[in-house]
Parts: structure tokens; C-alpha cells; sequence
């Protein structure tokens, strides 16, 4: 979203350096949807009305609303079927035969970019 929107801010790719394994591995909220929370945040600025603020929320539900419906889940754990927070559950994910991140996590991640993309050209 920074390159689509001409934003140069080398924290900006350190602070989402957690968001993996559902923050931190705990297998909470999928870091893809918590990437795209933060980003409609980076485009849409700080409000500076409730107003503002308030149209900010609704893209934000709006998106959580429509990567629900997609991926039926903003869970990690549900997600991945994995327990994360748990070393069975690390080693499962890397040794996993059906490829967890390129069947969940990397397909997660495209449907957050697509539907906050979708949204921030509808809201602009």
C-alpha cells in the first residue's frame, strides 16, 4: 500500500515484523488483517474530526467484514489449523506437506491487499 500511495517510511515495514503466526505466533488475528487495519491508517492519515474518524472505522469494518467473508476467519489458528504459540505447532508449520504458507498466509495476505486497495479507491 506505501508504494501504491508514494509513502517512504523505513519504520513502516519494521513495525509489521511481529504481525506473523497471528501476532507473534500466538495464532490471535491474522497479521495479513492486522497489515491492512494499519494501512487504511497510513493512507487515510490522522483524523483530525470524529467525523474523519469515523469514516476511517467504517473502511476498516467494512474491510473486516469482507476478508471474513472470504476467509471465513480473522483467527490465525483457524486459519492455519496450527497452534502457533506452541513448538508441535512450529514445527507442524515447517514441516508441513500441504504448504501452509503458500496455501493460507501468502493467499491471506492477497486478499487483505486486494479488498483494502478495493476500499481506499472507493473511499478517495
Amino acid at each position: 500500500m506505501c508504494r501504491d500511495y508514494n509513502i517512504e517510511n523505513d519504520l513502516i515495514p519494521r513495525i509489521a515484523t511481529c504481525f506473523g503466526g497471528g501476532i507473534g505466533n500466538t495464532g490471535s488475528v491474522c497479521g495479513a488483517v492486522v497489515g491492512a487495519t494499519m494501512a487504511i491508517g497510513i493512507v487515510r492519515k490522522r483524523s483530525s474530526s470524529i467525523e474523519e474518524w469515523l469514516a476511517t472505522a467504517d473502511i476498516a469494518r467494512e474491510f473486516r467484514r469482507r476478508f471474513e467473508d472470504e476467509m471465513q476467519t480473522i483467527s490465525c489458528r483457524e486459519l492455519t489449523g496450527i497452534d502457533l504459540s506452541t513448538d508441535q505447532g512450529r514445527e507442524e508449520l515447517m514441516n508441513s506437506d500441504s504448504d501452509i504458507a503458500m496455501t493460507v498466509c501468502f493467499p491471506a495476505v492477497a486478499h487483505a491487499y486486494r479488498i483494502v486497495s478495493d476500499l481506499l479507491k472507493d473511499k478517495s
